[in-house]
């Protein structure tokens, strides 16, 4: 956009716009198809090892397939897609992603998403002022229909509009009490994305240590925006987590802060309502001291869960491993980007490449957690915390498991 500021309106549109890209794994499709291919490393350090559930990823509703392809090879027993959108009219969209994941014989779950933009429009309307209550009511219906818990994107704080349109709405705004607590009273997890890396609020040149990631995407970076400083929206999730005791919050990308784990550790020390997810955060959590980090490990062994940010579309161009560069993602991204996680967490090898090389030119190492601990991140945790498990066995892959999702209009819309 042009101009020296962006509108709140105008940021959310960019926000929004990017979030529905990325977060869907389809920006950027070309006509490259999956075709069923295999890595050769599939059964590499341990890929069936272990039992997993990847509570962290975004399926395009075309992805299912790919998704069971991606658990089949790499040894995850489920995934958890957090791109699950809201329900009800225009778009149905939650009941389109449910009905995909139905596809994948129950490996896949799905979180809503608040449809923060209807409601905050119909409370600048004057149409609604409770939009609170607004999307409250519709998580009951989000939960009703399937989906175990609700996701939270970077939008909030960072572009959503306040209903007078004229600045940012607050991680931490009052008006937003209703649907935080109506998460905690249906028992569904809220995983939460605040921020973003404190990177993003330098300024954008070669001395970023993100620079090869923001070469790739200069509107990620938030230097001279209209936005809130990186300290002023942690410090408002900080007061969301706190305001819900009986609320179960996920802070996702490592508590929304894997730059400082120490900082971390606080936040669960004095809010025993707070998880963290790893995805995408492990090539900065990766350069932290590893025996400090298998300490936090052993501490925190029953408050982290295993996530990896997989964006999944049907085909091959329009996946995402953590982050995306210029280039269209190869499949020999995605063998460096489970192989090095799997390294990261089951060995302690040293300076090694991170699972996606573009978020930071620097090496890590792994930390090499007991089995114990491990089968806790792995799988343990999000049975427990999500009340979901997927199946025992090997995973099935049927052949064009989308094919059996209805359209928008179908009977999962209706």
């Amino acid at each position: 956009m042009t101009g020296s500021r962006r509108s709140a309106w105008g940021v959310a549109g960019v926000v929004l716009l990017l979030s529905a890209l990325g977060a869907l794994g389809v920006a950027g499709t070309m006509a490259h198809k999956w075709r069923g291919k295999k890595q050769s490393a599939a059964t590499e350090r341990g890929a069936a090892r272990f039992a997993r559930i990847d509570v962290h990823t975004h399926i395009s509703p075309d992805g299912v397939e790919r998704a069971l392809q991606i658990m089949e090879t790499w040894g995850i027993a489920g995934m958890v897609n957090l791109s699950g959108m809201s329900p009800g009219p225009p778009h149905h969209a939650l009941e389109t992603q449910l009905a995909a994941a139905r596809a994948s014989g129950g490996r896949i779950a799905v979180f809503a998403n608040a449809g923060f933009m209807k409601a905050l429009r119909m409370a600048n309307q004057g149409v609604r002022a409770d939009y609170g209550n607004v999307m409250a009511e519709e998580l009951v219906l989000s939960k009703q229909l399937g989906a175990i818990g609700l996701k939270i994107p970077k939008g909030l704080g960072l572009g959503y509009p306040a209903p007078d349109g004229k600045r940012v709405l607050p991680v931490d705004d009052p008006g937003l009490d209703p649907l935080f607590e109506k998460a905690g009273e249906l028992g569904m997890p809220v995983a939460i994305h605040t921020g973003d890396p404190k990177a993003f609020w330098q300024p954008a040149d070669a001395k970023n240590e993100r620079w090869d990631e923001l070469q790739a995407h200069p509107e990620w970076s938030f230097r001279g925006q209209p936005v809130p400083s990186w300290e002023e929206l942690y410090a408002a999730f900080e007061r969301r987590v706190a305001r819900h005791p009986k609320t179960t919050f996920i802070g996702v990308h490592f508590g929304n802060d894997p730059e400082d784990p120490d900082r971390v550790a606080q936040m669960l020390d004095k809010y025993p309502n707070l998880y963290i997810d790893t995805a995408a955060r492990v090539p900065e959590i990766g350069r932290q001291d590893a025996a400090k980090m298998r300490l936090f490990y052993e501490k925190y062994q029953d408050r982290i869960l295993f996530g990896t940010d997989l964006g999944v579309a049907a085909e091959q161009d329009g996946m995402m491993y953590g982050s995306n560069g210029a280039n269209p993602p190869t499949l020999e991204d995605e063998a460096r980007y489970f192989t090095s996680t799997w390294r990261y967490f089951e060995t302690r090898d040293k300076q090694f490449e991170s699972p996606t090389p573009i978020q930071g030119r620097w090496k890590i190492d792994g930390v090499g957690l007991p089995e114990a601990i491990l089968r806790k991140i792995y799988f343990e945790n999000a049975v427990r915390v999500l009340k979901w498990r997927p199946p025992s066995g090997p995973v099935m892959v049927p052949h064009h498991a989308a094919d059996a999702v209805p359209p928008p209009n179908g009977p999962a819309g209706k």
